[in-house]
């Protein structure tokens, strides 16, 4: 008979673990008596993290005695008390691969839905003391569910839990889990998840992230998880490519014409993104690592970049030594900053030397003969004397049916003229944008400097700009998702002490250590860097570290459930076996 053993509760607490602490309600303790099992959750019960866990569609967590068992066996351990796996209610019964989605429960005084299977989630191996716990609750088939409450009511230990009503299609916990985390994704699995009303919104939006991805053809990483690429890299590592010609586009932005040494056409890139440049200024020191854009048409079979003098040690070298006849280290083409097909307007926002992968995003626009969206050009810079490709952005916008252009000038020089260089001065905001009549259904692409987008995004956001049409690129330090920790940030810097081992270099942090096996993985190193970085399981299955493997060989342990596309790493599990670039 199906069965509550027992109710248990916990509200968040901080916990010590590796240095950091870390904020969690994953200790659930057993209670007597009933409880009143509420919308949110349980009386007397919490949640530290509502990212990953609570809410409506998370109120009560599940898992099954029978799993205790397997794990007693599997871990050779005797120690388990109910709630050792952060379940509110620990049941006889209701396995994960029995149980459907959208089925629904008499429990007490209560009715329950099945809304979705467990998050993995770090957490979980804290509380066992086994850090790849999360990992295995996914490969074992046996992660646990979530209940929304759909009739509030009290529980207790020895409930009977009678089963009222079956989940549409028929489509188990561990089957649907399997369908996210695995290397498969079946369209018609797929199409059946999204015909199941009770699944909750988050898994729903994985599960049309994959159809999408599948329809189209794509096979390329994780849709549904982390789409760190777009489209196939054309290659592995760095190859030569020669300085075919070079221009002063602006007092600080110099031009790069890149092209293939037998004269071949490149690999076409996706409008909006980047290579990686490698350099070596001197021999005796190690090489300069950089990131940009591309700015070209991207149908030229030749790639073009600007980059805009610093005076660091890639955009000094580049300025003061590189010309036409030239040869330069280049990954292939990379990143997710992309023009995306649709119907609505395109808002293209810029400031300074972010005008780059806009302007390549503009020009594959302009040379489309069946483009009819709207597009509008809002760039930023200081002057005319800094402002970089003005005369070809207008003639594009003017090639275009449906084009605006907004020239936004913080300081205009004394020669500069208004409404011939420049329209508005002052800054771009979006007040500017409801002035000229931008509207807030249009796809919005967004780089320049960190305040930029700051300022910018929230300003969308609070205009209620939906925020899956915003998309920012960046091309310094990503921001971190450490969920549940709490530490101070810091700049990055090299390990407390230097290994032997390869060299790992952290692209955007600009912090080259070597590798120490006192480390278990790359996530590890960055964290003792202070190198922002983003994780969840930290176990190879969410796919939150996924990061860009620029160059390297790695060895994972565990194996990824689901391996990263070419080109990523999952960094949470993965050590190097040659000197390695990340794009961190």
């Amino acid at each position: 008979m199906n069965a509550v053993v027992s109710v248990n509760v916990g509200l968040p607490k901080d916990v010590e673990w590796r240095g950091m602490v870390v904020r969690t309600a994953i200790w659930k303790q057993p209670v007597q008596g009933r409880v009143l099992a509420r919308r949110l959750n349980l009386s007397g019960d919490g949640q530290a993290d509502l990212s990953g866990h609570g809410g409506e569609q998370r109120a009560v967590m599940v898992y099954q005695l029978g799993s205790y068992r397997y794990w007693e066996t599997y871990l050779r351990r005797s120690d388990f008390v109910y709630g050792h796996f952060g379940e509110n209610l620990t049941v006889e019964g209701l396995a994960d691969d029995q149980v459907c989605i959208g089925d629904r429960f008499r429990i007490g005084g209560g009715i329950f839905e099945v809304s979705q299977p467990r998050v993995t989630c770090y957490r979980v191996g804290i509380r066992l003391n086994h850090p790849q716990m999360p990992a295995l609750l996914v490969s074992h088939r046996r992660p646990g569910f979530y209940f929304r409450v759909i009739q509030e009511g009290e529980v207790g230990a020895g409930d009977r839990i009678e089963k009222i009503a079956e989940g549409p299609e028929q489509m188990t916990v561990a089957e649907i889990n399997a369908l996210l985390y695995s290397g498969q994704h079946p369209i018609e699995s797929l199409q059946r998840a999204l015909r199941i009303p009770a699944l909750s919104l988050g898994w729903r939006g994985s599960m049309r992230a994959l159809l999408e991805a599948a329809e189209r053809g794509e096979q390329v990483g994780n849709a549904g998880l982390s789409p760190t690429l777009v489209a196939p890299l054309s290659w592995r590592g760095f190859r030569s490519l020669k300085v075919v010609s070079s221009s002063e586009e602006s007092i600080d932005a110099r031009s790069f014409e890149l092209a293939a040494l037998d004269g071949s056409p490149l690999p076409p890139p996706l409008p909006g993104q980047h290579i990686v440049v490698r350099v070596r200024p001197s021999l005796d020191s190690p090489p300069v690592v950089r990131n940009y854009s591309l700015c070209g048409s991207p149908t030229a079979g030749t790639y073009t970049i600007a980059v805009k003098n610093e005076g660091g040690a890639g955009s000094g070298f580049l300025h003061e030594r590189i010309r036409a006849g030239a040869t330069l280290e280049v990954s292939a083409p990379r990143g997710s900053f992309t023009l995306a097909s649709g119907t609505a307007p395109v808002v293209l926002l810029s400031a300074g030397i972010g005008i780059t992968p806009l302007l390549a995003m503009l020009r594959a626009a302009a040379s489309d003969d069946g483009w009819s969206r709207e597009v509008w050009w809002f760039h930023s810079a200081r002057d005319k004397a800094h402002h970089a490709f003005a005369m070809q952005v207008r003639a594009l916008i003017t090639a275009l049916k449906g084009g605006h252009l907004c020239n936004i000038y913080s300081r205009p020089g004394t020669d500069d003229q208004p409404n011939i260089n420049y329209d508005i001065q002052g800054h771009l905001t979006v007040a500017l944008l409801q002035q000229m009549g931008v509207s807030r259904n249009a796809d919005f692409y967004l780089c320049g400097p960190p305040s930029f987008l700051a300022d910018l995004v929230e300003g969308l956001k609070a205009w209620q700009v939906d925020s899956s049409r915003i998309r920012t690129e960046v091309f310094g330090a990503c921001g971190s998702f450490t969920p549940g920790t709490v530490s101070a940030s810091q700049v990055p810097h090299q390990p407390a002490s230097q290994g032997t081992g390869p060299r790992v270099t952290f692209l955007r942090s600009g912090v080259v250590p070597r590798w120490d096996t006192h480390f278990r993985s790359l996530l590890e190193l960055a964290e003792a860097c202070s190198v922002p970085v983003r994780w969840s399981c930290r176990s190879g299955v969410c796919h939150t570290c996924e990061s860009g493997l620029i160059d390297g060989r790695l060895r994972y342990s565990p194996e990824p459930l689901d391996p990263p596309p070419e080109g990523t790493a999952l960094i949470c599990c993965a050590t190097p076996l040659s000197d390695v670039t990340l794009d961190l």
